[in-house]
């Protein structure tokens, strides 16, 4: 169901009629009217059928946790009737094995399903066994990767003891189906999200003047940027290649890193808004990555949720494991201390970006942009020492603005070299693409090749459009990156300048909309 249609606009206002109403009449019972409003949504996305996987994440995750929790509350019975040391360690060793076996059975539930529905025909299409990589007809559940990561999260912490589990099944269910959610992410965490899914709302609570700022600026971003750069980087990808000059595929893949990150902010954008409708605010998933100074630094401020999952659930328990440390130990006594003490947190960040690849996709190219990622920002780590010397032989200051602004430039051409892998599906094509761009750009070529495309005036107008959204979102970046919130600068001007800002924004998504060229979300299969 897409957000900006009439259908999702009268969802929206009979579950905002019924939630208000349910808060003023029944007072904390608004979260039973979240839960049916999010399995009436996931019913008008037309996926139905996927809900038994939901509830199998739902269920068994709610059951593991309330196994940890029974198994620790015995532990600490028993504990407290006995002092002998061995009897003590005994208990502790037979309740730690059942808590291991519990969420290693459920883990391999929870991500053997995500595997099976997402990659398996994947992979066999990729060996030549299956003619297509959809061969199987499975339908994919709506947010699969979202929701499952949530599960697994809920899981893990309840495991660790950092959660209370939650005894009621309901409850637990909808803070994986809360339907903002699964359309874009952010990946939620159970004790930021539950606390406000239980609690009281009532509408004086929402700031409706920011709240419709920040729904017309995602549209915006959505509609009138990513959507209407869609097809041009197809037909610029279409002609790159051997032969074509390489400023073709520059210009398309500087294009994509607008479509990509208009389509997946401006989405994000959209679902906080209508959240916040709700009185509930999710996690913030983006923080201007474009003006990153290193690609580590673009990775925690791009799709910040899925990075602080990985950080917390795979990076820190790899790099922190007994082989990992052992590794360290070996590396500090051969090539010193500083290889020592990076070369683990190397290793675990190439496999957390392997799993970021995988988790965009099975297919190679995938596999091969997680991999440039993963060993990019390794090799930054363990020649730290070498940079820093070099700068300081060469007199760099690196405190001016120069320097920064370098940092910036040098690091958005680093994640532009990352896309030619992600966007172009052929992992040749991309390496022939990425040829082009290093040794023949030609410039001079490119008006010429754009030509020989057959590019008319509605998609000059089209590039148009969208770079006038472009450069906006870069001047809202730079003031929020100097501290500015423009959301706010806007609620304080008078009425009649917000209400000019708010018809500019909509009459650009309505001329966006007029092309007819939008689709989905990129990420809504995710």
């Amino acid at each position: 169901m897409e957000l900006l249609s009439l259908q999702f606009a009268i969802f929206l206002v009979a579950l905002l009629a019924a939630y208000y109403a349910a808060g003023r009449l029944v007072g904390r019972g608004q979260w039973v009217v979240l839960l049916l409003g999010s399995l009436a949504f996931y019913g008008m996305a037309g996926t139905w059928k996927t809900l038994a996987f939901v509830l199998v994440a739902g269920i068994s995750t709610w059951a593991a946790a309330l196994a940890f929790s029974r198994l620790d509350a015995g532990l600490k019975a028993r504990l407290g009737e006995t002092r002998d040391r061995s009897a003590r360690k005994e208990a502790k060793a037979v309740v730690r094995r059942r808590k291991r076996l519990a969420l290693l059975a459920c883990l391999a539930l929870c991500l053997g399903t995500l595997a099976y529905l997402k990659y398996w025909n994947v992979v066999l299409f990729e060996l030549g066994l299956a003619s297509s990589p959809h061969g199987m007809g499975l339908l994919l559940p709506l947010g699969i990767s979202f929701y499952t990561f949530q599960a697994i999260s809920y899981l893990i912490d309840a495991y660790r003891g950092s959660l209370q589990a939650e005894r009621s099944l309901p409850r637990h269910l909808i803070f994986l189906l809360y339907f903002p959610q699964l359309i874009q992410g952010p990946i939620n965490r159970y004790g930021d999200l539950a606390p406000q899914l239980f609690s009281p709302h009532a509408p004086r609570e929402v700031d409706l003047s920011r709240t419709l700022q920040l729904l017309l600026f995602g549209m915006l971003k959505k509609y009138a940027m990513a959507d209407l750069l869609a097809g041009l980087i197809t037909r610029l990808l279409a002609g790159a290649g051997d032969g074509a000059p390489g400023s073709l595929a520059i210009m398309a893949i500087l294009l994509y890193s607008a479509q990509q990150y208009g389509d997946f902010s401006g989405g994000i954008d959209m679902v906080e808004a209508v959240s916040e409708l709700l009185g509930i605010h999710m996690a913030p998933n983006f923080r201007r990555p474009y003006l990153s100074t290193s690609l580590a630094d673009f990775w925690r401020r791009w799709h910040i949720t899925l990075g602080t999952w990985m950080r917390d659930y795979v990076f820190y328990p790899l790099a922190l494991t007994r082989p990992m440390r052992a590794l360290g130990k070996v590396a500090g006594r051969r090539l010193g201390g500083h290889v020592g003490r990076t070369l683990p947190a190397c290793v675990a960040n190439v496999v957390v970006f392997l799993l970021v690849g995988l988790w965009h996709g099975a297919e190679v190219h995938y596999l091969v942009w997680g991999l440039y990622n993963g060993l990019v920002i390794a090799s930054a780590d363990l020649l730290r020492p070498a940079f820093d010397r070099a700068s300081s032989l060469l007199r760099i200051d690196r405190s001016t603005r120069g320097w920064h602004a370098f940092k910036v430039v040098r690091t958005f051409a680093v994640v532009n070299v990352g896309w030619y892998f992600d966007r172009i599906y052929d992992f040749g094509a991309s390496l022939a693409c990425l040829r082009q761009s290093v040794l023949h750009p030609d410039f001079a070529g490119l008006p010429q090749a754009l030509l020989a495309l057959g590019m008319g005036k509605s998609e000059l107008l089209q590039v148009l459009v969208a770079g006038a959204v472009a450069l906006l979102v870069a001047c809202v970046s730079l003031y929020e990156e100097r501290g500015g919130d423009a959301r706010g600068w806007l609620s304080r001007r008078p009425v009649a300048v917000r209400a000019a800002a708010c018809a500019a924004m909509c009459l650009m998504v309505a001329l966006s909309l007029s092309f007819d060229v939008g689709g989905g979300f990129m990420y809504a299969n995710y």
